[in-house]
């Protein structure tokens, strides 16, 4: 391996040891396997990579050297065995010319297997040599045994449960391993995966078309589109195993909620680590075993060894302590942590599956907006978490911040294709910005001699003079590829209503506090808050989850009474309130026209498309059954209905939890432009930023307004994390 160790490392000297030595072993391990300069590629390319900017082209070629030295140094070991064979006197002079043909003719009559040249007949390259095929079937099936059979059988004891489902959330399609101990040693070639060339459709709509998708073993990919491309059911197609990807790869799709029993939050989590509940259930057996014969006995000795061996390489005595780590970050505190989980609420139970996905480390893990369901606490901490992520994860995000701080690489679904970006999002846009400028200014370049030339062939056309000049200019465009413009995905634009101006404050709350009924006298959920806002108000309303952020927006817009205190508003003052399940009480048998009609009856059609046209739902979007929409177009809908009313003071709680990127930015530059006043909760970062010029942390019953905004908020969270 030394000429091909030093030929990796001349054309690759920024390659790290760790990835060297990983590649030396691939390379090392399989070399009597490899066929051809693909598999070598296949194997070690995608870590080649990420070590060079050298086209894939120049890696390929180096995989073909590669292949051609382990070969090389294969054929040098043979002469070296056969001089080892002559040192020992087996060694043969030459004392005469020998003819080359006649001696292949003569070890061919010999031996069947050798071969010649000089004596091969045409028809022998068509022949199949019966012997080496047995040869390697053989082979073949002693890999096989040894990769099933062997290891199977000396850990049949200790796993003595077979394969099942795993059950972190309702929609897990996870087919586990029998055991961690069993996965030890592979190779992250047998980890990445790669789809091509596959199509995705919705009952008549085709979602992707002629699509590749790679994922590389330990990488972090971010998934973005526009609403209703498709991204959600894609993640659902390969949880449940509907596109091809190697059977033996663990994959967990955070889905749907735990379902709620009497187990506790920190028992959820560990059972879902089947190979440690094995163990220790197999551990007891054994133990009582002992009781029960009450005396040595060398074969259960020797099980529980092998037992107790498994769990210190599962490290099942730290589980605990891991599992409370996570569902800590995730906002469980210890208290809650011994809670049942049927006493969760619907969200508290979405993060306790997330808990158990990352807990369960699965080889691919598939996220759906993982931080709709996180206060801004939580999302800091998830975004630190999976940084240091140790398989692969596919993530669908809208929020800007955790895209740039999560993934390595992008994918981009656009065109019913998918385009993959190395680097966060901030890089993709760069590069995806550089490439469409790249690729029109080619297409400008050859539209342009695409007109010269035609220009010469219209003026030349019948001049026989000229007549082969002509022939060769047609056939030269014939022969130019054919180059589209790059088509721009139309800007989404959101626009509210303009409104009358009201005389401030329109809002004011005075020493005001409040509780449940049926609590305690002494506990509030609010105490003596104090708030004022106007129509020029952007106010930005963070904290973690259950502080009482949604009680809040309920007694300023009179759904909920305050217990003491009082409420002053403006008599003229009308609210428009987006509530984050707004989008869960749509009527979804219904199209958008169909909506606002029902609500707001008597007025034209035209009106109604106008109304739904302001946040972007326009042309079929409008006819369609609401159940046929994307989140994101729900959503577009929802604030359609809310603006028909006409309000003058906007308060939204959580209203970018089912949009995509673009649509969040259109709403931040809507709300900046709109003349109603704004309050606002939200967990979008970039959001916050856009919009708000007032922060007001709520926190252990009481608001307060932080100077510095939203920077200054990050710090202490961060703080708070670090203790």
């Amino acid at each position: 391996m030394a000429e091909c160790s030093e030929y990796i490392r001349s054309n690759f000297p920024t390659i790290d040891d760790d990835l060297y030595h990983y590649v030396e072993g691939i390379l090392d391990s399989s070399k009597d396997d490899f066929e051809d300069g693909d598999e070598v590629y296949e194997a070690i390319g995608q870590v080649l990579h990420e070590v060079t900017e050298k086209s894939e082209n120049e890696v390929r070629q180096i995989c073909c050297k590669l292949l051609e030295i382990l070969k090389g140094e294969n054929l040098k070991n043979g002469g070296d065995n056969l001089r080892e064979k002559q040192k020992n006197g087996v060694n043969k002079v030459l004392n005469a010319p020998v003819h080359l043909g006649a001696m292949a003719a003569t070890l061919e009559a010999q031996v069947e297997q050798i071969k010649s040249i000089w004596v091969t007949t045409r028809d022998d390259t068509m022949k199949v040599d019966a012997k080496k095929l047995e040869k390697a079937e053989a082979k073949l099936q002693q890999k096989l045994d040894k990769r099933t059979g062997n290891e199977s059988s000396n850990n049949a004891k200790i796993n003595n449960a077979a394969p099942s489902i795993e059950l972190a959330t309702a929609s897990q399609m996870m087919s586990k391993k029998d055991s961690r101990m069993d996965s030890k040693g592979t190779s992250n070639r047998a980890q990445d995966i790669r789809i091509e060339n596959f199509d995705v459709a919705y009952g008549d709509r085709v979602l992707l078309q002629g699509a590749d998708l790679t994922l590389a073993y330990g990488r972090r990919y971010g998934l973005i589109g526009r609403n209703g491309l498709g991204k959600t059911t894609l993640l659902r197609m390969i949880s449940n195993k509907q596109l091809r990807i190697p059977a033996h790869v663990r994959v967990l799709h955070v889905e749907q909620e735990v379902a709620g029993n009497e187990t506790s939050a920190l028992n959820s989590v560990l059972e879902c680590d089947i190979e440690r509940s094995n163990l220790l259930s197999r551990e007891a057996e054994l133990q009582a075993l002992i009781e029960k014969e009450g005396g040595k006995n060398d074969a259960i000795d020797e099980e529980l060894a092998k037992v107790y061996e498994a769990m210190q390489h599962a490290e099942v005595d730290k589980a605990p302590a891991k599992a409370s780590a996570i569902l800590s970050g995730l906002g469980f505190s210890v208290e809650r942590q011994s809670w049942p989980t049927k006493s969760f609420s619907g969200g508290w139970r979405m993060r306790l599956a997330l808990a158990r996905a990352l807990f369960a480390r699965p080889d691919l893990l598939l996220l759906d907006e993982p931080t709709n369901m996180l206060d801004i606490k939580a999302i800091v901490w998830l975004e630190k978490y999976l940084q240091s992520w140790p398989t692969t994860l596919l993530v669908v995000s809208h929020d800007r911040n955790f895209l740039d701080t999560v993934p390595t690489d992008i994918l981009y679904l656009k065109a019913q294709k998918i385009e993959a970006y190395r680097g966060n999002y901030d890089q993709f846009e760069k590069t995806k910005g550089e490439r469409e400028r790249n690729l029109q200014r080619e297409y400008e370049a050859q539209q342009a001699k695409r007109a010269h030339v035609q220009e010469f062939i219209d003026r030349f056309r019948y001049n026989a003079n000229r007549a082969s000049s002509v022939q060769s200019k047609i056939k030269m465009l014939e022969k130019l590829p054919e180059l589209k413009a790059v088509e721009k995905e139309p800007e989404v634009t959101l626009r509210f209503p303009d409104v009358e101006p009201l005389s401030s404050p329109i809002i004011q709350l005075n020493e005001v506090m409040f509780r449940y009924e049926g609590s305690p006298t002494n506990e509030y959920v609010l105490n003596n808050i104090n708030l004022t806002a106007s129509q020029q108000s952007r106010i930005c309303i963070v904290g973690e989850n259950g502080a009482g952020k949604t009680t809040l927006l309920k007694i300023i817009t009179g759904a909920l009474s305050p217990t003491r205190g009082t409420l002053h508003l403006n008599r003229n003052l009308k609210f428009g309130y987006f509530s984050q399940h707004h989008v869960d009480q749509l009527d979804l048998t219904v199209c958008p026209v169909e909506l606002l009609q029902n609500h707001f009856p008597g007025k034209p059609i035209e009106e109604y498309r106008r109304m739904l046209g302001s946040f972007g739902v326009s042309g079929d979007l409008a006819l369609q059954t609401i159940n046929s929409l994307s989140g994101g177009q729900k959503s577009r809908v929802a604030f359609a209905l809310m603006c028909a009313a006409f309000p003058n003071f906007l308060v939204l709680d959580e209203p970018t939890n089912h949009l995509d990127i673009e649509s969040i930015e259109a709403l931040g530059k809507a709300l900046n432009t709109c003349k109603a006043g704004v309050i606002l909760v939200s967990h979008d970062e970039r959001l916050i930023r856009m919009v708000c010029t007032e922060l007001w942390v709520c926190d252990k019953g009481t608001v307060r307004c932080i100077e510095g905004g939203f920077d200054e908020y990050r710090k202490i969270v961060e703080k708070e994390l670090e203790v």
